[in-house]
């Protein structure tokens, strides 16, 4: 009743569209501590059923509130792998099941969540955590995106030995090849990619199974197999003219962005729309990244 609901604070979007970084405005610790003292400590806490990692959303709250960093990230941590992805790109279901967004704006829980993790890489609280005990198992993960790298951080610390099998070039599937650098940097990919791999956890890139290695092989040589491959198999759309030139897929034109961003390559023609006049078809986070992406050709 005391404090308005804080939205994390953005930069001016003349100046935000001229490169491909993140935009958003760090608040200040006392901000954070207000936006916790907003929880209502349910009785009940819907937040937790919103949330699909059932988040213990209360407890962390309270946690920040009271000025208990790591104790907020270690609450976190207890049921969220990666909250640095999630705190940035998740669509927030916690906020819509928040008891108090009844009759107010609800708590920022996606802006706190955020803070508490990128408070822990600061102070270095974040750091490996090798099993006690190996078990002697080998499991082998295919597809690195944010599936994957949950599972092999879990199996890891389970004591098996995991080994991730990546088609691309990089970890991090469509983290790193289908989310736009302006709503994550991937940084902050490389960031937890080296806490994974200090861990124990093996990545092989560039290796396509059933082209560079069999399924019988990777049966053979591994006590489970796990699948964590992403939907970048493309939508047709089933209309007269959708095989025109100028008429381009979101997960062509997205990945192949990033890794102009990356450096990787010139962009082509192709994916270029500086200049452009740009229509896209579907309004989701999947059209609002090739909308954010075109602003930033100079569509």
């Amino acid at each position: 009743m005391e404090f308005d609901r804080l939205n994390e604070p953005v930069m001016d979007p003349k100046k935000r569209i001229k490169n491909f970084n993140e935009f958003t405005i760090a608040p200040e610790n006392e901000q954070l501590n207000e936006q916790g003292a907003r929880c209502m400590d349910c009785g009940v806490p819907f937040c937790h059923s919103g949330c699909p990692l059932g988040n213990l959303i209360p407890d962390f709250n309270d946690a920040v509130y009271n000025n208990e960093w790591e104790r907020a990230l270690n609450i976190l941590h207890s049921t969220n792998n990666f909250p640095e992805f999630t705190g940035r790109l998740c669509p927030a279901p916690c906020e819509e099941a928040c008891v108090l967004g009844i009759v107010n704006p609800p708590v920022s829980i996606e802006l706190i969540e955020k803070y508490i993790v990128e408070r822990g890489f600061k102070e270095g609280w974040i750091k490996p955590i090798q099993p006690k005990k190996r078990t002697g198992k080998k499991v082998a993960i295919i597809g690195s995106g944010p599936a994957g790298l949950a599972a092999a951080q879990q199996l890891n610390r389970a004591g098996h030995k995991v080994t991730v099998y990546e088609r691309d070039n990089k970890i991090g599937g469509l983290l790193r090849y289908g989310i736009p650098d302006f709503k994550m940097e991937k940084n902050v990919i490389d960031r937890r990619l080296a806490i994974l791999e200090a861990e124990g956890i093996d990545f092989v890139v560039n290796t396509e199974i059933g082209k560079d290695i069999s399924a019988e092989q990777l049966e053979a040589e591994n006590d489970a197999v796990l699948l964590c491959m992403g939907a970048t198999v493309r939508r047709e759309l089933p209309i007269p003219g959708a095989d025109l030139n100028g008429v381009v897929q979101a997960m062509d034109f997205l990945p192949h962005n990033n890794k102009a961003v990356d450096g990787q390559h010139q962009r082509e023609a192709k994916y270029n729309s500086t200049d452009k006049h740009v229509v896209v078809i579907g309004g989701g986070d999947t059209g609002s990244d090739c909308i954010g992406t075109s602003n930033r050709h100079g569509a």
